[in-house]
């Protein structure tokens, strides 16, 4: 039970803050939204924590292809090859510093601006000859295509072992939509689309390694039985996928076909993230031997975008989250979860929801050490949560995936052919 204190201050943040979370890592969009708008409910995946200002000036078209890089099997060696997208901030930064650490893993890092993914791993001394680092533009269907042709050249004939989807957008103070360079609303083209245009370019050539594994990052945002996802509205709700049956293009921007909401377009490029997990899994892990999974790493509620926030708000909101929704986990742990979803043994099996410490399904109760346990936050062992319903709805995910066949541009000759469990 929470003394009245707790309440009086969870009132407080809420009413006065409503903190931003859920962070963005690819392509933003010509603006980040205001960060004074969001739920401190709303649990965070990644963090941008080398962007120089709130408000970031348009970054333009994907135009200009990347030279290839050769002879990468020299480089990597013996060891595993790894692609993490998002790798040079927050979440995908702390875990490309994991498996880099381990000696196990040569790591792709998969990022929209080359110069700075080289400054990120030189400043967090990446261990030499341990990474490359790669133009992927995923708000750009071409860019995802020219970025999958470089990976090949520069591995050659050694298969791709696992791929790390991490890099999301999240604009939910936006008054219209932000558009990619396809037409595509920014949250759908960036979190959903290219992810899913590059894992499906690289199955086949991931079936061919042994042991390999491709992770997804999910949201409690999307899921309706947590505190975040089901309490904090909006809700993620696909619908009938209305928009998304009239080609999810400009003016389309919701792919429920209703009016444009950010933070909802988020939450539901949430859920096809998990559902796309879901249906790889049943499409195509008996026949490629992949093994497919979703995670929700925890809350990471101390990150420099809350720099433009009152000096009281940047004190108090992390040990909010630590005391009283016990939601807390920090950039480090956060991307040493991710990291074990990727190399840990327990992990080897296919269709997995993981995360730790409750999942965030409660709010934190406290236990003998005096902090409240329970919510997703720091510490805990791993396991294998649940879904909602609306995620496990296996006829919507089954429309959703065959619908973002045709979205994403993949042909019928490009698609892989498997048996569903």
């Amino acid at each position: 039970m929470f003394e009245l204190h707790h309440f009086v201050l969870f009132a407080l943040v809420v009413a006065s803050s409503h903190a931003f979370l859920a962070l963005p890592t690819g392509r933003l969009a010509s603006r980040v939204s205001t960060l004074s708008s969001l739920d401190p409910l709303t649990p965070a995946f990644t963090t941008p924590s080398t962007l120089a200002s709130l408000e970031v000036a348009e970054i333009p078209s994907y135009q200009d292809k990347e030279s290839p890089k050769v002879l990468g099997g020299i480089k990597i060696g013996l060891r595993k090859l790894v692609v993490v997208t998002g790798a040079s901030s927050g979440l995908g930064r702390e875990c490309t510093r994991e498996l880099v650490n381990s000696g196990k893993y040569f790591v792709i890092m998969a990022v929209r601006d080359v110069e700075k993914g080289k400054a990120v791993a030189k400043k967090f001394n990446f261990p030499e000859n341990s990474y490359t680092v790669m133009k992927l533009e995923l708000a750009s269907l071409q860019s995802v295509r020219d970025f999958v042709a470089n990976l090949k050249a520069f591995k050659s004939a050694r298969p791709l072992t696992h791929l790390v989807c991490n890099a999301a957008v999240y604009l939910p103070k936006d008054p219209k939509p932000s558009w990619s360079d396809d037409g595509y609303e920014m949250s759908m083209a960036v979190n959903h689309l290219g992810h899913f245009l590059l894992v499906n370019l690289l199955l086949d050539d991931m079936k061919k390694a042994k042991g390999a594994r491709c992770v997804i990052v999910g949201s409690i945002t999307g899921n309706s039985n947590t505190v975040g996802g089901g309490l904090v509205y909006p809700r993620a709700d696909l619908g009938k996928l209305k928009g998304m049956e009239q080609g999810g293009k400009q003016p389309i921007a919701m792919m429920d076909g209703k009016n444009y909401d950010g933070a909802k377009a988020y939450k539901d490029s949430k859920v096809m993230n998990m559902m796309t997990v879901s249906e790889l899994h049943r499409r195509y892990h008996k026949s490629t031997g992949i093994t497919f999974a979703s995670m929700y790493p925890g809350c990471i509620a101390e990150t420099q975008l809350f720099r433009e926030k009152r000096q009281w708000f940047r004190k108090i909101f992390p040990l909010f989250m630590k005391y009283v929704t016990g939601g807390y986990v920090g950039e480090q742990e956060a991307g040493q979860r991710l990291a074990q979803v990727v190399d840990d043994p327990i992990c080897s099996k296919s269709g997995v929801y993981w995360s730790w410490n409750g999942g965030a399904q409660t709010v934190g109760r406290y236990d003998k050490s005096g902090k409240p346990k329970g919510a997703g936050g720091s510490g805990g062992e791993i396991f294998e949560n649940q879904q909602s319903d609306a995620v496990q709805d296996r006829e919507t995910a089954m429309k959703m995936f065959d619908l973002s066949y045709d979205l994403a541009g993949i042909s019928e000759k490009e698609r892989m052919k498997g048996s569903s469990d």
